[in-house]
């Protein structure tokens, strides 16, 4: 008989890998506590600390995205409103 492996939740690992950073308690100390092996904790500490610098290249690349998107609809609603002033004059006539 085969043991099952538990599957974690992102937000769980994100949890644990928060604490272990912090360093407030000692890998084994939050092993014992969440019935994790030290291992685990340690791979999940380790991608954390990788992928936090791609978290933050993927927001700096979106905010010049949405940079662009607004000055796009800026554009858009000077163009509508030129458009709106232009048919009010007509319709005046």
């Amino acid at each position: 008989m085969s043991k099952k492996r538990t599957q974690y939740s992102s937000e769980f690992k994100a949890k644990v890998a928060l604490v272990a950073i912090r360093g407030d308690e000692t890998i084994p100390q939050l092993a014992a506590r969440y019935g994790i092996h030290p291992t685990q904790i340690n791979s999940w500490k380790r991608q954390l600390i990788e992928q936090a610098a791609e978290l933050f290249s993927r927001n700096s690349s979106a905010g010049k995205e949405s940079g662009q998107t607004t000055d796009d609809l800026h554009r858009v609603i000077g163009q509508l409103t030129v458009e709106r002033d232009f048919l009010a004059r007509k319709l005046d006539h």
